[in-house]
């Protein structure tokens, strides 16, 4: 069993660049896998993928060209049904025998084993390893099944009549284990050692692969190709960083990984030049210019000191001609229109104000069960005006209600019609050139986030009045008529708003009440223009949604399931205290008391549960008969006014550290104590001396969560 490194190539036609990264990985990964469980690679082998824009390969270390013989024991079938009286094979096990190969002279070997109840026959025996060529092509059929193709392309085979669906058509393939060629098939192919490197700057085509080792140093220095994603994308990134330091001036590449990764997908020989264009283009908006150049041209916008845009950039040529003046040349010619263009749109937009925009609000259909656009500002400036009511005086609703009105008006400009990512980004901008407030015009941006994960929250209160308006707007609008997020389903992103309300309830420390919010919002539809009639108040369904999604986000912060459940589970209507709930239940959970304290409060909870009515929180001190319940009436009555002190201070840890002492007491009424006395008085009596405690122990969690 000869061990030698195995390299395996699809070289086909231009690959999607956006999955590029992603295809190549698969592919070495699931071949990589698959050779090692038919034990043809080591379990330690080291897997190199190579990704290019015209081929997907894999390098695996410590292949073997035949796997080992495995020793294989079968189950069969029950002794009784294998064996007759006599000891005899039946004809059932003959057959089964026969299907593995074997015959009757098999039968004094088979092994007899306890399963379970019965006792089973089972079959012992070698099977050959598999041979690199059959394993490989197992591995190879399977790495084509599983590659997670974004778009599927259908091309003939040479034959002019077989058909193949794959990523893009492939045109060579190579496998070699070492220097020795490993014939596989696969898209009417068989695999040899011939490849074909970069289309202009190649030194040799086509280039042999002389072996497995050989491949990444053949094709850069014959093919031209850095077949190494990663190596390539570094190569760029060293490039860019050179580049913008020959420019001088402090200035430094625009920092955008996914514009990184598609470059790197485009091409096999990076070049980074540096270009320019015409300074009078810095007056329109930084952002429509950048926008254009990395969407439209794939390039790299240089930033200053400040990060404001220069006039200069950085293009990534696949080619390094002697003299890259023409080449330059090319790509200015090319941005100059594009930038012309955001010019023109961007001076076209100035000659509008928002506030004539407005009228053609009603034109837009925003859903065909929730009216226009002017449906939906109109719901989103009611739920701002409430919020605003709220938390500032008239001034700041004012100001809301002006910027909620104005938030969607860019949505009908030139720019954002070309630009959808601009959305009101060029809203601030206009806004400003209107001579509207600073705060309205940051407000009209802002009210989109956070548009991701980590984003930053609106800067000022009017953004987040309107932001919670427009998200408390979208998911109490979907969920009334019923677009709930499903498995990895979200066309609306309900989870991503979701999030954005928690995080600006809980992070701005506003003091807002989740239902009243909900409820608030759920009103601005009821009976409201362009409302589907069947819409029906969803407040209660989003906020199980919204405390869903608390829960998760405080999972990926680090705390426990039990912590996070223990404060949730009592649903508290201002998020923005959580954190500090979450830590005073940390704080609790440490004490030596609280494990007896917690498995306490659950079995005074479950004892409430089986009551036939409803037990009131509250005691007759002249109806306690036995000292045990005297003393937790005492311990109790102490620990409340403490408690209830820290807590209406906000203080939640010392308000859950001052029910440590009622564990003594507690313990002792549940030793010495039926609370199921025959005397029904003393039964209501002790039932509620034990609904008082659950109700004093779980104001700030339900510290059952925690038994």
């Amino acid at each position: 069993m000869k061990k030698q490194n195995l390299l395996v190539e699809l070289f086909v036609e231009e690959l999607p660049p956006k999955a590029l990264r992603t295809l190549g990985e698969a592919f070495s990964n699931v071949l990589s896998q698959e050779l090692k469980v038919q034990g043809l690679a080591a379990d330690d082998a080291e897997v190199t993928p190579f990704a290019s824009p015209r081929r997907l390969a894999a390098h695996i270390t410590q292949v073997v060209s035949q796997a080992p013989d495995q020793r294989v024991s079968r189950k069969l079938m029950p002794v009784s049904v294998g064996l007759d009286a006599q000891g005899q094979a039946t004809p059932a096990l003959l057959k089964k025998l026969a299907s593995l190969g074997a015959d009757a002279s098999a039968v004094a070997g088979l092994k007899r084993e306890q399963d379970g109840k019965n006792e089973v026959l089972f079959y012992d025996s070698t099977v050959t390893g598999a041979t690199l060529q059959a394993g490989l092509q197992r591995a190879l059929d399977t790495a084509v099944a599983k590659l997670p193709i974004p778009k599927v392309m259908s091309y003939q085979l040479a034959d002019g009549w077989s058909t193949v669906h794959f990523v893009r058509p492939v045109h060579a393939m190579i496998a070699l284990h070492g220097t020795e060629i490993v014939p596989v098939q696969a898209f009417g192919l068989t695999a040899g050692r011939i490849t074909h490197g970069h289309r202009f700057e190649a030194q040799a085509d086509p280039i042999e692969i002389q072996n497995a080792d050989s491949y990444a140093e053949q094709l850069k220095n014959e093919g031209a190709v850095l077949a190494c994603f990663t190596e390539r994308r570094l190569w760029i990134q060293t490039q860019l960083e050179q580049a913008a330091q020959a420019v001088g001036g402090g200035v430094k590449p625009i920092a955008d990984t996914a514009l990184l990764d598609e470059v790197t997908a485009l091409v096999e020989r990076p070049n980074v030049l540096v270009c320019a264009f015409e300074s009078a283009f810095l007056e329109v908006p930084q952002e429509c210019l950048i926008l254009t150049m990395k969407a439209n041209q794939k390039y790299f916008p240089l930033l200053d000191a400040d990060d404001k845009l220069t006039n200069q950039f950085l293009v990534v040529s696949n080619i390094r001609p002697d003299d890259a003046s023409a080449v330059i040349g090319g790509n200015e010619r090319v941005v100059r229109p594009r930038l012309a263009d955001a010019k023109f749109f961007y001076d076209q937009d100035r000659k509008k104000p928002l506030e004539a925009r407005e009228k053609n609000y009603a034109s837009v259909v925003y859903h065909n069960k929730l009216g226009s656009l002017a449906d939906r500002v109109s719901r989103i400036r009611q739920i701002a005006q409430a919020i605003a009511g709220k938390l500032g005086d008239d001034a700041l609703r004012m100001q809301a209600d002006l910027a909620a009105r104005l938030a969607k008006a860019d949505l009908l400009t030139d720019m954002v019609g070309e630009f959808p990512e601009l959305q009101g980004i060029m809203g601030r901008y206009y806004a400003l050139n209107d001579g509207l407030p600073v705060e309205v015009a940051q407000a009209i941006e802002d009210h989109y986030k956070p548009r991701f994960a980590g984003d930053e929250l609106p800067r000022n209160p009017v953004g987040v009045i309107v932001a919670l308006a427009d998200k408390l707007e979208t998911l109490v609008g979907m969920f009334g008529i019923g677009n709930v997020p499903t498995g990895d389903k979200d066309p609306f992103a309900l989870r991503r708003h979701a999030l954005g309300v928690i995080r600006m309830l809980a992070d701005k420390q506003l003091p807002l009440q989740l239902d009243w919010l909900l409820e608030m919002a759920a009103t601005a539809f009821m009976g409201a223009a362009g409302v589907d009639a069947q819409f029906k108040d969803p407040s209660q369904a989003v906020a199980d949604f919204i405390y869903e999604r608390f829960s998760g986000a405080l999972r990926d912060q680090g705390y426990r399931a039990q912590e996070i459940d223990a404060v949730l589970v009592l649903r508290p209507q201002r998020l923005d205290d959580v954190l500090n709930r979450l830590e005073a239940v940390r704080a609790f959970a440490a004490l030596p008391q609280a494990p007896a304290l917690a498995a306490a409060n659950k079995r005074v909870g479950n004892i409430l549960k089986k009551t036939a009515e409803p037990v009131a929180a509250q005691v007759d001190v002249a109806l306690l008969r036995e000292p045990a319940e005297v003393a937790l009436e005492s311990a109790l009555r102490s620990a409340q006014q403490a408690s209830d002190l820290a807590y209406t201070q906000g203080d939640y840890t010392t308000s859950l550290k001052e029910l440590a002492v009622l564990k003594v007491p507690v313990d002792a009424f549940f030793d010495q104590v039926m609370v199921n006395a025959e005397d029904q008085a003393l039964r209501r009596n002790r039932l509620g001396l034990l609904a008082l405690m659950h109700q004093v122990m779980n104001r700030v969690a339900d510290l059952s969560q925690l038994a």
